[in-house]
């Protein structure tokens, strides 16, 4: 057990001191972020939308995310990751206090839209505030821990959300959220000293190449669009299946996605250490990350037990375990000698992408077809990834072999 426990402590080890901090700041910002888990619940429930209207809000939501991103992305190549950073959370902890005032169909859709342009600036920036802050050989594990932090800012989030409802109501969630981003807004302005980056001195800018014009990184980039796509389903088709389908109450829907976040919590770490040990590539282990979430799909039309809810759940959380991390890494690698902040962005725009379009399909889909139907086409684009990525892999090789030539 002390062995377990020391490998445990030792995946953490040779991380520098400035990605704990960031991931300090990145979890108390995603503590609060408990409207996002809850946002479809709210929108039928307390303002009484139909699936198709909260569809199309949700559009707006990832129309939000995309824009926003392509904004921290450039604001980052503009003036840096550091200062890009401190705009979106201090900004976003006012917008989020601010959205519980629209109650209309089209204020709704604009209240998300500007609530994300300003939030998802801070995507493209932290990831390159990653590469800033830490070694190459270090910058799966620097990921991760972010990613750490993440997942237990949710895994908390969402179970106390659903106290926050059961005993004050949604209004609750908004003040709760703009207030933990000033807070993470002014810890960053404290703690984090931007002159402290070692950005691109591992790899300085040697090439003026656009992210748009690397036909290898676009496909990829599609992948992560599918990836998203199906990955989105969770926090906000999949709680109205909780509810509908099994029963299940705000609370207990709260406990069933706090031990997404929990389970990465305790074992991604190690998991991606061991990872990294073996001679899997970073796009294989997405592969996999790929295969494991389609199943977790398939599993849901296999049995009406309540328990295969938890299975389905395992399943999705390892494989976002592995696609995320080592996708993240692939994305940073392929921008190195680069301008990190456009490649970034795209990176992040392909899940704002994936925002857009998944939340508003999978309400259609459930709404005209039912569960079942959706989760089988969520299993089949999970495929057209897998293949896709195994397509990429083979045009890498080629690449690789006509630059050694």
């Amino acid at each position: 057990m002390n062995k377990l426990y020391q490998s445990y402590l030792g995946s953490f080890t040779g991380l520098r001191k400035e990605i704990w901090l960031l991931s300090l700041i990145t979890l108390i910002n995603r503590a609060g972020t408990m409207v996002i888990p809850f946002l479809s619940l709210y929108l039928t429930k307390s303002l009484d939308f139909s699936l198709e209207q909260v569809g199309w809000i949700l559009s707006f939501f990832g129309l939000g995310s995309v824009t926003g991103s392509w904004i921290g992305g450039w604001l980052t190549d503009k003036i840096g990751h550091y200062r890009t950073m401190a705009i979106s959370l201090i900004g976003s902890s006012l917008f989020f206090v601010l959205l519980q005032v629209p109650d209309t169909f089209w204020t709704i859709c604009l209240g998300i839209y500007l609530v994300m342009c300003v939030a998802d600036m801070f995507r493209p920036a932290v990831f390159v505030a990653i590469s800033a802050y830490s070694k190459p050989q270090n910058r799966t594990r620097s990921v991760t821990l972010i990613r750490l932090a993440i997942n237990l800012g949710f895994s908390a989030g969402p179970a106390v959300g659903g106290l926050i409802i059961a005993h004050i109501g949604y209004g609750g969630l908004f003040w709760v959220d703009g207030i933990t981003c000033l807070i993470a807004g002014l810890l960053l302005l404290k703690l984090l000293h931007p002159k402290k980056s070692v950005e691109e001195v591992e790899a300085p800018i040697t090439s003026s190449q656009s992210a748009f014009s690397d036909r290898s990184y676009l496909l990829f980039i599609f992948t992560m669009i599918l990836f998203g796509f199906i990955f989105v389903q969770y926090f906000s088709t999949m709680p109205l299946f909780y509810a509908e389908v099994h029963q299940l109450d705000e609370f207990h829907i709260g406990l069933l996605m706090g031990l997404n976040g929990l389970i990465i919590f305790l074992f991604e770490m190690p998991l991606i250490k061991y990872l990294e040990n073996t001679k899997l590539s970073a796009l294989m282990n997405v592969i996999l990350g790929f295969l494991l979430c389609g199943i977790s799909f398939l599993l849901l039309n296999l049995t009406g037990w309540i328990g295969i809810l938890i299975v389905g759940m395992l399943f999705l959380t390892i494989g976002e375990m592995i696609a995320f991390p080592f996708s993240n890494t692939f994305a940073l690698s392929r921008s190195d000698g680069k301008k990190k902040g456009s490649y970034m962005a795209l990176y992040s725009i392909a899940f704002s992408i994936s925002h857009i379009f998944g939340h508003n399909s999978g309400m259609h889909l459930i709404g005209n077809f039912g569960f079942a139907f959706t989760w089988y086409i969520m299993l089949g684009l999970a495929i057209i990834g897998i293949l896709l990525l195994l397509i990429l892999r083979k045009k890498l090789e080629k690449e690789t072999i006509e630059i050694s030539r």
